[in-house]
């Protein structure tokens, strides 16, 4: 027996234009590995598309390729992940399935308050397959909490659970604060639990339970699993062993920057030399710079001149990460104070001197623009009327012509 596991394809995940086919694209290539590999069936736990009602254009490509598997006589077998789940039901892996084109193997019924699944039989191999659908939130806990367990673990055969959930003996330090569950909510016994939800790669033997695996994404869903990941994947099982098989779409090129102390300017220099003398062909490239800036803000780095000079080196696109680069112009300030006065006095006092205005006292005049710009406009005035008062109060207390 041989068969492909995979989850979390997200289709049309990516919103940017150059971007937006990319998991399309990536689908395509592990479905066309899976053909070459001839396996028996194929697994997808899970998060199909990015949305229950996904693009056309995205929905056509998808299309093409399930009913190439079905003259492949490969058949799919599916369970709906916490993207592909809608409240109102309607969702187009339905659709999919009245189709033909694979099979939802979400199947049971409540028995006595229990939930009581079915297993979908393969044809070809007489593996049996069952599952738990996702909901956003984690909120398929319930179903594993009111599952009937007892008879699952009694059938006989090759046995393979399909979940989309965050098990917690499996869950990395970096994602503690996911939405999880313990593994003793699953069905003890089956052969193979195929995971999906959780962004990882990882595939482990526990007693009790078999060959629980989480493929990770077809391909990384944000700038940071990019970072982390490079690329994605998914598993060909054969023999009782689990291979996980890359999909290289791109290639991906990391630039990770302190820059603490440095100006803009020097930021921009060591980003332009770190690139020198290399191309970057079909290559996506992710910038990370963190630290605190000596001066000028993280604006100030002309970013559209670096890109300009990576795309002429074959980049096919570039992403930036500035949320951890601050500035000591206008770092933020941590108080404990007791008031909203206090802070304000604080903050105030704390900025004053990176803005020369010219104005005896300061203070006073940055409290007295706070209060103009919080009063509303009086019942009955005119809008231009309000705003040619604010001008003129403002104009007062900064001693300058606002016009």
């Amino acid at each position: 027996m041989k068969f492909a596991h995979m989850a979390d394809c997200h289709i049309g995940s990516w919103r940017d234009p150059k971007l937006k086919d990319i998991s399309t694209e990536a689908f395509i290539r592990a479905v066309d590995k899976c053909t070459h590999e001839k396996v028996d069936f194929i697994l997808i736990a899970g998060d199909l598309f990015n949305t229950s009602l996904p693009r056309i254009d995205n929905l056509k490509a998808v299309v093409s390729k399930f009913r190439e598997l079905k003259e492949n006589n490969i058949p799919v077998y599916i369970i709906p992940g916490s993207h592909d789940y809608s409240p109102s039901g309607r969702t187009m892996l339905d659709v999919l399935e009245e189709a033909g084109l694979f099979v939802n193997v979400v199947k049971g019924e409540v028995v006595n308050e229990k939930l009581r699944l079915k297993f979908t039989v393969d044809v070809k191999t007489g593996a049996k397959i069952t599952g738990i659908l996702g909901k956003r939130g984690g909120l398929e806990k319930g179903y594993y909490e009111s599952l009937e367990t007892g008879h699952l673990e009694k059938e006989k055969g090759y046995k393979i659970f399909m979940f989309h959930s965050g098990i917690d003996e499996l869950k990395p330090k970096d994602m503690a604060n996911i939405i999880s569950q313990p593994i003793s909510l699953l069905p003890k016994g089956f052969d193979y639990y195929a995971g999906g939800h959780v962004h990882i790669v990882e595939d482990r033997q526990i007693e009790g339970y078999g060959l629980i695996a989480y493929p990770g994404p077809l391909f990384p869903n944000s700038f940071s699993e990019l970072e982390k990941l490079e690329r994605g994947g998914f598993y060909i099982v054969e023999d009782g062993k689990a291979k996980w098989e890359p999909i290289q779409v791109y290639n991906t090129h990391k630039i990770v920057l302190d820059c603490t102390n440095k100006s803009a300017e020097q930021v921009l220099e060591e980003l332009n030399n770190s690139v020198k003398g290399r191309e970057f062909i079909n290559t996506i490239i992710l910038i990370r710079l963190y630290g605190t800036l000596a001066s000028g803000k993280p604006t100030d780095i002309d970013f559209r001149e670096l890109f300009s000079v990576l795309q002429d080196k074959g980049a096919y696109f570039v992403m930036k990460n500035t949320n951890a680069l601050n500035t000591k112009e206008f770092e933020e300030i941590k108080v404990d104070m007791k008031s909203v006065e206090d802070v304000e006095e604080r903050l105030i006092r704390e900025h004053l001197g990176q803005i020369k205005a010219g104005i005896e006292d300061e203070t006073h005049a940055v409290k007295e623009l706070m209060n103009i710009l919080l009063q509303e406009r009086p019942e009955g005035m005119t809008k231009p009327d309000y705003e040619k008062k604010i001008k003129e109060e403002a104009s007062r207390i900064l001693e300058i012509d606002i016009s």
